[in-house]
């Protein structure tokens, strides 16, 4: 899915701004093939339908399938060509389709039942888009944040350690204070760990994915 990257082009030959996604996604008439993200029916099927953020929704179909199961969707995507096209494919109610730059925008919404980010790319610099998207979880909810392993990552031409990783985002979550609190509010891992994708994608060189469904735990 698309990024939420509002600096310039770091030389990767990847879009990073809205102007360079919208034109990446004019060259085509479909970017990304129709299929469900595997690691959302496996981690999503069975948490009860409430409030969905599905951030980096590209063409949407990952928020419609949320939303023929009965979750209220705000899907988020740093491109306005994704987002018309995603809202012509499904103009139901259902789904809210908004145009969004994590890096300089706040995410719409707050206390989601799921917060989903699918190979949603942030540049270390910017590693307090992490935190809105951790903070946008209510409580109870669940984060999912699905990234390549950083294996097929070095194949494909790039530094894992540029990014933050689903791993950073867990040793966010699972960060302590002095009291031994959570500095999060408290949060549980559910899964945590790298899985087959099923179909190879980049070319080949992603085979596996790493996998975090965390869930907020309920205040006290």
């Amino acid at each position: 899915m698309s990024t939420a990257h509002g600096q310039q082009n770091t030389g990767d030959q990847n879009p990073h701004t809205a102007a360079e996604w919208d034109a990446r996604y004019a060259d085509t008439e479909r970017l990304w093939t129709s299929n469900v993200n595997p690691s959302l029916i496996a981690e999503a099927s069975d948490l009860a339908p409430s409030t969905a953020l599905d951030v980096g929704s590209g063409e949407g179909a990952d928020a419609r399938w949320l939303a023929e199961r009965g979750w209220q969707v705000t899907a988020i995507d740093i491109s306005q060509v994704a987002v018309d096209r995603a809202r012509e494919s499904f103009p139901g109610p259902e789904i809210t389709w908004l145009q969004a730059d994590l890096v300089v925008d706040e995410v719409p919404g707050r206390d989601f039942g799921l917060v989903a980010a699918h190979y949603f790319p942030i540049l270390a610099e910017n590693r307090a888009v992490a935190k809105k998207l951790v903070d946008a979880v209510g409580p109870g909810g669940s984060l999912l944040v699905v990234g390549h392993a950083p294996e097929g990552v070095r194949a494909h031409g790039f530094d894992p350690a540029d990014y933050v990783q689903p791993d950073d985002i867990a040793t966010l979550l699972e960060g302590r204070s002095t009291d031994g609190e959570s500095k999060e509010g408290g949060w549980e891992i559910l899964t945590h760990e790298t899985r087959p994708r099923g179909i190879p994608a980049g070319g080949g060189h992603h085979i596996d994915d790493v996998v975090l469904h965390a869930r907020r735990l309920p205040a006290r």
